[in-house]
């Protein structure tokens, strides 16, 4: 995401628009995206298991996967895998 702010001195000098970039536009039709960060990025020890249930529904799940693992994401739920099974995938793809 990129944020523009407008000059200082002009009416909208407060105001921030965001665009987003092309190749994160899928992310505005992500389930989680509507839900909230808590469930994907759950305290160490914590369960999983809600965002995975809503990631099975989401329908840009591979797509965020997908970006996953090209930026290499060590933190949180992303296409319906923890960070532990992207690691595992990492491993079996080699």
């Amino acid at each position: 995401m990129i944020e523009r702010f407008s000059p200082s001195g002009t009416l909208l000098g407060m105001h921030i628009d965001t665009m987003i970039s092309p190749e994160l536009a899928w992310q505005q039709e992500a389930l989680c995206a509507q839900t909230g960060a808590d469930f994907f990025f759950p305290e160490p020890g914590s369960s999983v298991r809600e965002a995975k249930r809503i990631c099975g529904l989401c329908p840009i799940r591979d797509a965020c996967l997908e970006y996953a693992m090209d930026n290499d994401e060590r933190f949180g739920v992303w296409g319906g895998l923890s960070e532990k099974e992207r690691l595992e995938l990492r491993r079996t793809s080699r």
